[in-house]
């Protein structure tokens, strides 16, 4: 197996509430490599979208380490974790959060002229993403006139528009009947192995964990092999 894209160790999450500290995370760490499709599962509050989130620089932790392709992330300041964020992390959500008045295409190509890149560069990176998700037909749709699962494949597609190593899932197909669910997700799982990009993805489909490479339980705020 290639060396790690994704490092985490020791990492620790607490939150302020009301009633007092409250500890999501302690103590947890996972790898992720390059072309490895990791599950992540556990009950609801369990952490899984907190580890998601420090995994995804959109946390701090309150202690652990957080590596991205050997990188030490915690020392960066905001613009660098940012900058990471944009060149290295693609970011699948349950609900596709698509903007209602652009087309597909431009939802898709919108990351790319974020980073930097050319209009042209950016709809024709979008556009062969969206063929290969099945989408050559809807390029001009607007979210509204796609599908669950069109829409869902959209997203996907943004989340790989910049090329990412990383790919972070969170229940990406939560919101979808079971053969739709199937569907998204044979494409992402193929899109991950054509790109060679390292994939985490949190959910309870107990069908989809059957064909990831490795399944992760969150329990009592760690990480462990799922038996």
């Amino acid at each position: 197996m290639s060396s790690p894209v994704l490092e985490i160790e020791g990492l620790r999450r607490v939150y302020d509430t009301g009633q007092g500290p409250l500890e999501v995370l302690r103590d947890a760490g996972l790898t992720v490599a390059a072309g490895e499709i990791v599950g992540l599962v556990g009950p609801s509050g369990s952490g899984k979208s907190s580890l998601l989130h420090a995994a995804g620089l959109l946390e701090r932790p309150t202690a652990g380490v957080i590596r991205i392709e050997g990188q030490d992330c915690g020392a960066l300041d905001d613009r660098a974790r940012t900058r990471i964020r944009l060149q290295a992390i693609g970011f699948v959500y349950q609900f596709h959060h698509l903007l209602p008045e652009f087309s597909a295409l431009d939802n898709v190509a919108l990351p790319a002229l974020i980073a930097g890149k050319t209009r042209k560069e950016a709809l024709a990176r979008a556009e062969a993403l969206l063929t290969q998700l099945g989408l050559a037909s809807r390029l001009r749709h607007q979210p509204a006139q796609l599908s669950g699962g069109e829409q869902q494949r959209v997203a996907v597609a943004r989340a790989l528009t910049n090329s990412p190593r990383l790919l972070l899932a969170d229940e990406p197909t939560g919101n979808l009947d079971p053969a739709t669910s199937e569907a998204v997700f044979a494409n992402l799982r193929d899109l991950v192995r054509s790109t060679g990009v390292a994939a985490l993805i949190a959910t309870h489909n107990l069908d989809m964990i059957r064909h990831m490479d490795r399944v992760l339980t969150v329990r009592d705020g760690k990480v462990a092999a799922r038996t």
